[in-house]
């Protein structure tokens, strides 16, 4: 008995020490991130420059891949046949939580199958038409949306992405009926609306180069509150259709990472924040900070999974795909 209580003791202290040391090891190549949108948007462009500063602190590279389509979960799932061993990450955005509430039958778990590293920033939502459009405001819109049911067109980043659902509700909350045209990320929905193939996008700020340059006119914000770059700019909500659209996201790993490694991503990725490439970068796509550590990002994974089940509900979406 004693022998096997010695084993077993002395097992727990190996098994203890090796976590640092495979932290002190890791990364023993490069590390994959998988963003969720496609090549040239603002997310992608975010993820790059973070992947940089990443790369400095870990002393190991960090390559960005786009994984685009599946309403922003293709890249997430496409772990599921990744080693937990910290090499392959991936983008986890809001549509991770609402989409198996949308599965008649569901595929994935969000919280039991990821692993949760860290929540880095999250997104401005707004909808802007061309600067041409005789679309002025949203009141213009819902006046036309009325008269003509079904012809207005809107482009988002994908179906069941944020900006996609954002504006189903406020479509329902305006009794209103528009048509909504899927694209696999911002930069080819912006070429489509400047090409006059669409009416309108909506959309994190992959726009704002095309606002600044006088082509395309902003007619509304999804925040909780007016941003600080376009404070004349109204939000969905004071405009009175409760539609508000605040949208963290972070990186994820598979299921059974090891925390020492964890711990070391998470710093990585921590310390990156206060670059400034990385400060730039987000202030450019007006990306607010919203930094979680992995136990707080898990809790907070946990939580806006539940209220994401009672939007899905609300909008009656339940089993729709």
């Amino acid at each position: 008995m004693q022998r096997r209580e010695f084993l077993a003791g002395a097992g727990a202290l190996a098994a203890a020490g090796a976590m640092p040391a495979l932290a002190q090891s890791f990364p023993t190549r490069p590390v994959v991130l998988y963003c969720a949108f496609s090549a040239g948007g603002p997310t992608d462009q975010v993820f790059r420059v973070f992947a940089e500063a990443a790369t400095r602190t870990l002393g190991g590279s960090v390559v960005v891949e786009n994984k685009p389509g599946a309403g922003g979960t293709l890249a997430a799932l496409s772990l599921r046949s990744a080693r937990p061993d910290g090499h392959t990450l991936a983008q986890a955005p809001m549509g991770l939580f609402r989409i198996p509430h949308m599965q008649k039958n569901r595929t994935f778990d969000p919280i039991a199958d990821f692993t949760y590293i860290s929540c880095l920033t999250g997104y401005t939502f707004g909808l802007v038409v061309p600067a041409d459009s005789p679309i002025k405001s949203i009141k213009d819109l819902i006046e036309y949306a009325k008269a003509n049911p079904g012809k207005f067109t809107y482009g988002s980043p994908g179906a069941n992405t944020s900006p996609h659902l954002a504006m189903e509700e406020f479509s329902e909350r305006a009794g209103i009926k528009l048509n909504h045209v899927p694209f696999k990320g911002n930069a080819d929905a912006m070429v489509a609306l400047l090409g006059g193939h669409i009416m309108s996008v909506s959309d994190s700020t992959g726009w704002a180069p095309h606002l600044e340059a006088g082509k395309v006119r902003l007619l509304a914000t999804y925040g909780s509150k007016r941003t600080k770059r376009w404070p004349d700019i109204p939000t969905l909500t004071e405009l009175g259709y409760d539609t508000v659209s605040d949208s963290p996201f972070g990186l994820i790993g598979p299921k059974g990472m090891d925390p020492a490694v964890v711990k070391k991503l998470d710093d990585a990725f921590k310390a990156a924040l206060d670059e400034p490439k990385v400060k730039e970068i987000v202030d450019r796509f007006d990306q607010p900070v919203v930094y979680m550590n992995s136990a707080d990002y898990t809790a907070w994974a946990k939580r806006t999974y539940e209220a994401e089940k009672k939007t899905i509900e609300r909008l009656g979406l339940v089993g729709t795909i």
